[in-house]
């Protein structure tokens, strides 16, 4: 009698690892250095990993089996700083050695939720009353960047931000303000206010006389139509610059 159907026929079986991952990677690393390292993260405070160990907890996740100690130690030296391997082009990360697509990423990842966690603050409350918050965002955007960036923060009445805009990328030491595209912008939104923003790659936060002549231009065109600028924030590695508290506009 020929076979019938069966109701759940068998299936191949399918190939089991017979060894755990956390004996794996205990078999790559014997002195247990990764597994110290995670529970100092989990149980410390933000402070309890230097920031070669940040960034060395982040490669862990897609570099399993590699001591990376010493590339965490290289970014730091090729980008100067945390927030400097953080903010870094995709690019110039896979250009060191040891770092691929996926360890960019990681590496990536940790900027955009840096900055996007920032931004949440800023925009939960009014820009003025917030000001600490403020300038923590804009330096974890802008500081570390090696050219000129102008972006404008147009707020409401109530001065809550309803628009953070990116105006201009510009070279190493200068960038394109345009005083009829800022102003235009600002009514097509119905914003009652801004704040003017740009960055010193050199470093130094100290106004050139171009920012405050370009500043007061700006102003005078705002003025002028009912929109008012609250101030120019100078952001760079040393800290940042307001032109309004200097007495400068």
């Amino acid at each position: 009698m020929p076979d019938e159907p069966r109701l759940f026929p068998e299936r191949p079986a399918q190939p089991v690892d017979p060894i755990p991952d956390r004996v794996r990677e205990a078999a790559h690393d014997p002195s247990g250095h990764r597994a110290r390292l995670r529970r100092r993260l989990l149980n410390g405070s933000d402070d309890a990993l230097a920031d070669h160990e940040v960034i060395e907890a982040l490669l862990m996740t897609v570099i399993p089996r590699m001591d990376v100690k010493p590339l965490a130690r290289m970014l730091l030296q090729r980008f100067g700083s945390l927030p400097g391997v953080f903010n870094a082009d995709p690019r110039a990360l896979q250009a060191v050695p040891g770092i691929k697509e996926a360890a960019a990423a990681a590496l990536r990842i940790a900027g955009v939720a840096a900055r996007r966690l920032a931004r949440a603050q800023v925009q939960e409350m009014p820009v003025l009353s917030s000001w600490q918050a403020l300038i923590d965002y804009l330096t974890i955007d802008m500081a570390h960047l090696n050219h000129e960036r102008v972006r404008v923060l147009y707020l409401n009445t109530q001065n809550r931000l309803l628009l953070d805009q990116i105006v201009s990328d510009g070279t190493l030491d200068e960038s394109a303000i345009y005083t009829r595209e800022i102003i235009a912008k600002a009514l097509a939104i119905g914003a009652a206010a801004l704040i003017l923003v740009h960055n010193h790659p050199s470093g130094s936060t100290q106004p050139s006389r171009a920012d405050i002549q370009i500043t007061h231009k700006i102003m005078e065109a705002a003025r002028l139509l009912g929109v008012t600028v609250h101030d120019h924030v100078i952001i760079g590695r040393e800290g940042h610059t307001s032109l309004k508290a200097k007495g400068l506009i």
